[in-house]
């Protein structure tokens, strides 16, 4: 009996290694992931990275994600003073880019999972509390005319934060000003239709930036 019982346990544990929640330790490189995944679990928010890397896609708790930006994520800082919150024009900067591009890593978000009705304004805010690292950290969006639209910037002040409405799926450019390894603490919050604030609780992010 205590044989068979432990072959159950065994296969139980190999299922939930293989399912959609797994949490075994990843680095991502390429491939697409929902660095920001919101979903509405019973009767409260959750956050996590959606790895769609593997098939099917996994739910995976940040503190066990390493989101890495490759040696080709590497640019240059763009003349245009617009740009002036990555750093001095033709300094490097690491992206992790808006639009998909082969062999980087493509970081969105997602509140695909908070279905209409549940919170008040059918929104939420997603709040990067702080950063630790080499250099400077931001997210932000490119217009189709070259025109940046920043979303976080760890340069100005944190904590910094932005509405999202449910059911949305985004992509933005994250932006690392030095290799290195940095720490992000995401935390998103909102407030349910029948009233009461709910929050995922603050969640740590590691990226790994390669010169």
């Amino acid at each position: 009996m205590i044989r068979r019982l432990t072959a159950v346990a065994l296969a139980a544990g190999l299922a939930l290694v293989t399912s959609g929640t797994a949490h075994a330790a990843v680095t991502l490189s390429s491939g697409h992931a929902d660095a920001i995944d919101v979903d509405w679990t019973g009767s409260a928010l959750t956050l996590d990275v959606r790895d769609d890397t593997v098939v099917p896609g996994a739910d995976r708790d940040p503190s066990t994600v390493t989101l890495n930006a490759v040696s080709a994520s590497r640019t240059t800082v763009p003349s245009n003073s617009s740009y002036a919150f990555l750093g001095s024009p033709g300094s490097p900067v690491w992206i992790l880019p808006q639009s998909q591009a082969n062999g980087v890593l493509w970081a969105g978000f997602s509140t695909e999972g908070v279905p209409t009705g549940v919170l008040q304004g059918n929104a939420l805010t997603v709040k990067l509390v702080s950063v630790t690292g080499p250099a400077g950290f931001s997210v932000f969006t490119t217009s189709s005319f070259g025109t940046p639209t920043v979303w976080f910037d760890s340069g100005n002040g944190l904590p910094d934060s932005r509405s999202f409405a449910v059911n949305t799926h985004a992509h933005a450019n994250w932006a690392f000003e030095a290799a290195g390894t940095y720490t992000a603490v995401f935390e998103v919050t909102a407030t349910q239709a029948a009233g009461g604030a709910v929050t995922t609780g603050q969640k740590t992010y590691t990226f790994t930036v390669q010169p």
